[in-house]
Order: C-alpha cells, then sequence, then structure tokens
C-alpha cells in the first residue's frame, strides 16, 4: 500500500513541476498575499481536483478543450482584476484581515483552471490502475501540496525582496501582467492540444 501512495506522489510531482503554469501562478500570488492563507487555498482546491480526478478517471481527459479554455481564462483574468483592484499599499493589520481573501484568491485561482492537465490524467490513471483511490488521492494532494509550498516559498522570498526594492504600482502591474500572460499562455496551450 505505501508503494501505491509514493508512485503516485513521484508520478503526479514529477508531471505537474515540469512546465506548469500554476507553479508560477502561485509564486506571483504569494508575492503579493502572506504564505499562509495562499497554503490553505491551494490544499483545498488540489484535494478537491484530484478527488475528481480519482473519481471520475480518464473522463477528465475528453473535457472538451474550449471549456478548458474558457475556465482557465476566466480564472486568470478573474485573480488578475482582484490583483488590480487590492490597495498598492497595505497596514499589516489589513494584510491579517485580508487572510480569508487570499486563501479564497488562491483557491480560485487553482481550482478553475488548468483541468484535465497533466497531473490529474496522472492521478486518474494511478486509480484506474492500482484500483486504491484513497491511496492515490492522498499521494497526489500531497504532490501537489508540495509543488504548492515550493512556489509559494520562493515567492514569500521574493516579496521580501521587491518590498525593499520595487515601488508597489511596479509590483501590481507585474503581477497582473503575470497573470494575464500565464492566463494566455494556459489558453493556447489547451486549444493546441485539443487540435493535436
Amino acid at each position: 500500500m505505501i508503494a501505491i501512495l509514493i508512485a503516485t506522489y513521484g508520478a503526479v510531482f514529477v508531471a505537474e513541476i515540469v512546465g506548469d503554469k500554476l507553479l508560477y501562478t502561485t509564486g506571483v500570488l504569494a508575492s503579493r498575499y502572506r504564505t499562509t492563507p495562499i497554503m490553505v487555498g491551494m490544499l483545498f482546491a488540489f484535494m478537491l481536483k484530484m478527488a475528481v480526478a480519482v473519481m471520475v478517471g480518464s473522463a477528465i481527459a475528453r473535457l472538451p478543450p474550449l471549456l478548458v479554455a474558457a475556465l482557465t481564462s476566466a480564472s486568470f483574468i478573474g485573480v488578475a482584476i482582484t490583483l488590480w483592484r487590492k490597495p498598492v499599499e497595505r497596514s499589516p493589520e489589513e494584510i491579517d484581515r485580508r487572510a480569508s481573501r487570499a486563501a479564497l484568491i488562491s483557491f480560485a485561482a487553482i481550482f478553475f483552471s488548468e483541468w484535465g492537465d497533466v497531473g490529474q490524467i496522472t492521478a486518474a490513471t494511478m486509480a484506474a490502475r492500482f484500483g486504491a483511490p484513497v491511496l492515490v488521492w492522498v499521494g497526489a494532494v500531497a504532490a501537489m501540496v508540495t509543488k504548492g509550498a515550493l512556489a509559494a516559498s520562493v515567492g514569500a522570498g521574493v516579496r521580501q525582496w521587491i518590498i525593499a526594492r520595487i515601488p508597489p504600482k511596479v509590483v501590481r502591474y507585474a503581477g497582473v501582467g503575470a497573470l494575464l500572460l500565464l492566463g494566455v499562455l494556459s489558453v493556447l496551450e489547451t486549444l493546441t492540444e485539443g487540435h493535436a
């Protein structure tokens, strides 16, 4: 049983870490918000997405590319709009009060984008192959959380460096621009995979 858990963890982690846009999205979010709410939002999003992957299996891989592209686009645009509307400078008290909002933004950015990606398909395949959905789910979620923790840690470190050196307005423009670019790249990738 532990072999299934470890095999799933390794397969999903490797599948997700290479060229994954949510890795960068998490880094962008962590450069703007505190790490803990980002991690909470990510955890719940990963838990739900991997539960769907394990339950639905290979049907995820057959989602219409236009639906996946639309959800992904809406997710990235929504997070970009949220970042744009936030005040440029905030007090530490305001940052603490907004932790639940940061968790919600993190959840939405992850949950509503990149359905049918390589990590979900890997988890679905592992569940179908081993017939141990709970172990596969635990391994897949652990892999996703590890990926998210790495990205959030890098983003938090970058946040401290940015605060000391870059004006807040520049950070806002760069964050919104990065999210919009990631959204466009995600949609293009989804649509080109659908026609390949």
